[in-house]
C-alpha cells in the first residue's frame, strides 16, 4: 500500500500528522497543507495514519487524534462521493449509519424528558433497543469488511474503527446499568456521549474507510462481500438484492475422492458434513498464526465468514485483546501449556471456550484449534438417562 501515493507527498503529508501529534493546531497548519498539498485523498491518509502507528505512535493516540486530523482534511473529505448502487455493501453501511444517528438524536431528546413521565420512560427505552438491535452492523464490518481491506496492506485503520466499535458498544453497556439503577441524569449525559461517538465515528468511515475500501478492494470481489453481509443479518433496513448478474455465488465444495487417515477414511462430503454436525464450534489457526477454517455449525456462537481465512487471528481481536492471545500462542509454540480455557455469559447462555495445539506425530507445532460450545443445558444434566425417550 505504500506505493500507492507519491513519496514527497507521503512525507509531507506524515510531517503534518507529526507536528498535530505534539500539539499544534490544525487551524494553523490549514494554509500550509493547501499550499504544499491543495486536497488529499481519503487512501492517502489511511495510510499515512498506517505509517505514524508503524513509526511507534499508539494505535490509541492515533483514534484520540482522529478528529485533529480530520479538521486538517475536512474540507477536502466534503468532496467526496461514493457513487454506489443500493445493493452494494458500502451503500448499506451508509444507510445503516443515517439510521443509527437519527435513532440516537431520538434517544438524546428522550433522555432529556426522562423525569416528566412514564410514557417518555417507556420511550426511551423503546429507542435503546433499536440501538441494541444493531450489533450486526459492527460484526459485518469487522468479520467481512475488515479482513478484506488487511488483505490488501490496510491494517491500521481497521485497528482504530474496531476500537471505537468496543468504545460504542461500552457506552451501551454503562447506559444498560444506569437504566437498572435508575440513573436518570447519568443517562442524559451517556445518551449525549453516545450520539458523539457514533456520528464522529460514522463520519471517518463514511469519508475514510469506506472510500479507501473501494479504491482497494476489486469490483469483482463485492458480491461476494455481500453474500457474507447477508450471512450474518442487517439492522435498521432490508437491503435490495444483487442483481441476478452479480449472484455473488460461492463455488460448490469438491465432492468425490477420499481423505484416507490412519483410522479410517471419508469423502470430502462426508468429512464436511460430520465437521458441521459436530455441536461445537471449531475454529483452527496454523503455525503461521493464520486462520485456515472454521466448521459451520447449525447454532454457531459467534459469527464468523470466510472473508476471515487467510486471516492473521491477532486481527480478529480487539486490540484490548491482542496480548491474550499472542501470550496462549507463545504458551503453546513453547510447550508451556497444553491448554487455554475460559468460561462466559454470552447472550443468555453459558460458553464454554477451549484452546488447544496441534502438533504431528514428530512434535511439529501445526497450529491451534479453538473449540467452543454452549454447556447451558449440560449444566443442568442429573442423575443418568439410560433409555432412550419415545416420540
Amino acid at each position: 500500500m505504500s506505493e500507492l501515493i507519491g513519496k514527497d507527498r507521503q512525507e509531507i503529508l506524515k510531517e503534518l500528522l507529526w507536528r498535530l501529534h505534539i500539539g499544534e493546531a490544525p487551524e494553523a497548519l490549514v494554509p500550509e497543507f493547501k499550499e504544499k498539498l491543495g486536497d488529499v485523498s481519503p487512501l492517502e491518509i489511511a495510510q499515512i495514519e498506517q505509517e505514524l502507528v508503524r513509526a511507534g505512535i499508539p494505535r490509541e493516540e492515533i483514534r484520540r487524534l482522529c478528529e485533529v486530523h480530520l479538521a486538517l482534511f475536512r474540507e477536502s473529505l466534503e468532496e467526496v462521493e461514493l457513487p454506489v448502487p443500493p445493493w452494494h455493501p458500502i451503500h448499506v453501511l451508509m444507510a445503516e449509519h443515517q439510521h443509527m444517528t437519527e435513532t440516537g438524536r431520538k434517544l438524546l431528546e428522550a433522555a432529556k424528558k426522562l423525569d416528566f413521565s412514564p410514557e417518555v420512560r417507556e420511550e426511551f427505552h423503546a429507542i435503546f433497543e433499536r440501538l441494541l438491535e444493531t450489533e450486526s452492523h459492527y460484526l459485518r464490518e469487522e468479520n467481512v469488511l475488515f479482513p478484506y481491506l488487511e488483505k490488501y496492506g490496510v491494517t491500521e485503520p481497521p485497528h482504530v474503527m474496531w476500537m471505537e466499535h468496543d468504545q460504542i458498544r461500552g457506552i451501551k453497556k454503562a447506559i444498560k446499568a444506569a437504566l437498572k439503577r435508575g440513573d436518570t441524569p447519568r443517562l442524559a449525559e451517556l445518551s449525549r456521549g453516545l450520539l458523539e461517538a457514533m456520528t464522529s465515528h460514522f463520519y471517518k468511515e463514511n469519508k475514510v474507510l469506506f472510500p479507501t475500501a473501494l479504491e482497494v478492494i476489486g469490483e469483482g470481489e463485492w458480491p461476494t462481500i455481500r453474500a457474507e453481509f447477508d450471512d450474518i443479518g442487517y439492522c435498521c433496513i432490508t437491503p435490495p438484492p444483487m442483481p441476478a448478474e452479480g449472484t455473488g455465488e460461492r463455488a460448490a465444495a469438491v465432492r468425490g475422492g477420499e481423505i484416507e487417515l490412519p483410522t479410517g477414511k471419508f469423502t470430502v462430503e462426508e468429512l464436511n458434513a460430520i465437521l458441521n454436525t459436530l455441536p461445537v464450534d471449531i475454529t483452527f489457526v496454523d503455525k503461521n498464526d493464520t486462520v485456515r477454517y472454521f466448521n459451520e455449525s447449525k447454532d454457531r456462537i459467534f459469527v464468523r465468514t470466510k472473508a476471515v481465512l487467510g486471516r492473521k487471528v491477532q486481527n480478529c481481536h480487539p486490540q484490548k485483546s491482542v496480548h491474550l492471545v499472542e501470550r496462549i500462542l507463545d504458551d503453546f509454540k513453547n510447550k508451556r501449556r497444553d491448554v487455554a480455557e475460559f468460561w462466559i455469559n454470552f447472550a443468555g447462555r453459558h460458553v464454554y471456550i477451549r484452546y488447544f495445539p496441534v502438533w504431528n506425530p514428530d512434535g511439529e507445532y501445526l497450529g491451534v484449534i479453538e473449540v467452543t460450545q454452549d454447556i447451558t443445558d449440560i449444566k443442568k444434566l442429573e442423575g443418568e438417562k439410560r433409555l432412550l425417550d419415545e416420540g
